[in-house]
């Protein structure tokens, strides 16, 4: 990268615009560049999750994805490159499968909450589910989006989902259950 990131302040977006990596210029309330503002919020979130205490192999993982996540906001600075492939949604598909075969089949909805890395875990997921949305919405309006950026944090969003409820086995509790006829 060399001096790539030598000048953070350039001023050159104080008319609301915004540089891209193929030295495009594009509005700040682009598609695009909301696109990579939610995905660039839940790489974020997912390092305060990484600020908890967590199994050192999970750790590891999400550090993987932390970094498929900046591979993924490059794909979004550059329209028409790409770099996650059908091996980023395998590796998502087999720790899906992994994690989600130590947990007993869901009877009723869950709430976000239980323990402190599994309500994080479930902001990851809000967050993932919302950068999803972008990238559908600038699908549509723009050619060049590659498709396993979508299933990607489709898959991710789910993988976050089935987190929590380990997170929340590891911590000693459990889900916390919606319950229909609670009274409020």
């Amino acid at each position: 990268m060399g001096n790539r990131l030598s000048k953070i302040a350039t001023r050159t977006g104080d008319d609301g615009s915004t540089g891209l990596g193929d030295g495009s210029r594009v509005g700040k309330d682009s598609l695009r560049i909301q696109a990579l503002g939610d995905v660039d919020e839940l790489n974020s979130q997912l390092g305060l999750l990484l600020c908890e205490t967590l199994p050192d192999t999970l750790r590891e993982e999400l550090v993987s994805i932390q970094h498929d996540l900046f591979d993924l906001g490059g794909e979004l600075c550059i329209p028409g490159y790409t770099v996650l492939a059908e091996a980023h949604l395998a590796r998502l598909d087999a720790l899906l499968e992994k994690y989600n075969a130590t947990l007993p089949p869901l009877k009723e909805f869950i709430l976000p909450g239980g323990s402190r890395t599994a309500a994080l875990a479930h902001v990851c997921r809000t967050v993932c589910r919302r950068a999803e949305r972008s990238v559908v919405l600038l699908e549509k309006a723009e050619s060049g989006v590659n498709a396993p950026a979508r299933q990607y944090l489709n898959r991710l969003s789910d993988l976050c989902f089935v987190l929590a409820r380990v997170l929340n086995r590891e911590a000693g509790g459990q889900d916390v259950l919606w319950e229909k006829e609670r009274e409020r």
